[in-house]
């Protein structure tokens, strides 16, 4: 197992076929405010690549957009409707088709309402992750070994997440229910980046 650096770009051909778990690292909460910094990328088999913007950056990545993009390839992530918003926002790229592990656990693990990363790699695969540097300065010029464990952390289990969690929806008959979220997700990103994020537009009010 390894984590692989990298600035600006993802090099050609270092992700095998098959899914792809995702996640970003950003300036804040605010997407057309918060700046992209980070994306992590794994492709399950031990390694996780980090690429990272900086400030000025013109997010040509080549690269990095093709994996993203690429229709034939689903995407993981927990909590999939931020991450799709910042890729869309400044790599121009809509990331998917999705797996979102926050919305399938939501959807099985009715017993709780702790739907965070940590908590479901301790119930699902066994790990403990460390949440220390989530909110840490991700624009800085130079990233710490504990920012880019970190990084690396919330893309090294998503894989192993997925496989316990279709286990559960298919048990519980839910899902198709689940299919149809993640595919009505690029479209709360983007309702999200137009300044609907806070508003329910399915709602009567």
């Amino acid at each position: 197992m390894a984590v692989y650096f990298h600035e600006e770009d993802l090099p050609e051909g270092v992700l095998a076929p098959g899914p792809i778990a995702v996640d970003t690292e950003t300036m804040g909460l605010v997407t057309p405010r918060d700046r992209l910094c980070v994306v992590q990328i794994s492709d399950g088999q031990g390694d996780e690549h980090l690429v990272r913007f900086n400030s000025g950056s013109d997010y040509d990545a080549p690269n990095l957009t093709a994996v993203l993009a690429d229709p034939e390839r689903l995407k993981l992530y927990h909590f999939a409707r931020f991450d799709l918003a910042a890729i869309e926002y400044y790599l121009g790229v809509m990331a998917a088709p999705v797996f979102c592990t926050k919305i399938a656990s939501k959807l099985v693990r009715t017993y709780t309402d702790r739907h965070g990363l940590k908590v479901l790699v301790e119930e699902l695969v066994g790990e403990n992750i460390s949440k220390q540097q989530q909110s840490s300065d991700w624009g800085g010029k130079e990233l710490s070994e504990a920012q880019r464990d970190y990084a690396a952390s919330d893309v090294r289990y998503l894989h192993r997440m997925r496989e316990k969690l279709v286990e559960r929806l298919e048990r519980e008959g839910r899902t198709e229910l689940a299919q149809a979220c993640f595919d009505f997700l690029p479209t709360r990103a983007r309702l999200d980046i137009a300044g609907w994020a806070d508003h329910d537009i399915f709602s009567h009010m």
